[in-house]
This record gives C-alpha cells, structure tokens and sequence, in this order.
C-alpha cells in the first residue's frame, strides 16, 4: 500500500516538474525572442554624425572600415547558474542565429537550476539599455522584464491549448 502511495506521489512530482519545464522553456525562448528583435541594428545612415553631414550636402557617409551592424544583436547569451563574461563573436544582423543558439541552450533548461542569466557583454550594451539608440529609446532588458508576466501566462495557455 506504501510503496503504490509513494509510487503515485513519485509520478505526481515528476509530471510537475515536467510540465513546469516545459512553461519554463517556452517562457524563456519569449524572452530571448523578444531581446533579440528589440536589440538594435547599427545603421550608418541614421547615426548623429551622418545625419549632420547630410543635411549639409557634403561628404560621405562615415564609418569604419568593414563596419557591419548587428554585433549588439549577436551577442546575446543564454545561461544557466553562470554569467558569462566573453562576447560571442556573432555579428547576426536578423537575429536568427542568436535565437536558435539561445533556444538550444534553454531547451538544456532543468528544474533544479537556480539561475538563468540573459546577457549581452558587449561594452556599449549599458549606453544601448539606457537609450543611446533612437532604434530602442526605451532599452530592451527593462521593456522586456515589465512583460515577463504576459509572457508567463502566454506559455501557460500555449501549454494549455
């Protein structure tokens, strides 16, 4: 009698922690996505600096040599119960890759670990977070922290549904 008691218990907490994962994972991917296309995408023609010497007529347009946008939007990390502390290297202008390296990371996601870290270590991201871009005025972090309760309740109803 014990043993079927301990056995039912047993199978209730397992199914918990499963589905608790699941609402978990899909939560997380929200957050990432929602990081990810918030980030900014550096743009030459909108900087500061550009726009002044368009609308003198003059000169080109300045950048430096190579310069591709999409660093900031490529370094997004995902990680568990460690902060990262190196860029990723990943210059990824639609955010594709970044988000299915960060999906494949949470789909690691285990009930149990104590911390998950969303991160972008590139040295300008505090400047970005706080306004610096015209593309995110408002940040991506605080805009996406103020919707992590709709994101949980959208996982819960997508685990319902």
């Amino acid at each position: 009698m014990t043993n079927n008691f301990t056995a039912a218990i047993n199978a209730f907490v397992s199914k918990s922690e499963e589905k608790m994962e699941v609402v978990t994972k899909v939560t997380f991917i929200k957050i990432l996505a929602r990081l990810v296309m918030m980030s900014p995408v550096g743009n030459p023609s909108i900087w500061q600096v550009n726009a002044k010497i368009a609308g003198k007529g003059k000169g080109k347009e300045r950048k430096p040599a190579g310069y591709t946008g999409g660093r900031f939007r490529g370094n997004w990390q995902v990680t568990f119960d460690e902060v990262p502390m190196k860029e990723t290297g990943r210059i990824d202008k639609s955010g594709e890759v970044t988000q299915a390296e960060g999906n494949h990371v949470i789909g690691q996601f285990k009930v149990g670990m104590k911390s998950v870290y969303f991160s972008n270590v590139v040295p300008y991201a505090y400047r970005l977070e706080m306004g610096h871009s015209k593309q995110a005025p408002k940040g991506m972090v605080r805009i996406t922290a103020q919707e992590f309760q709709q994101f949980f309740h959208q996982a819960i109803a997508e685990r319902k549904g």
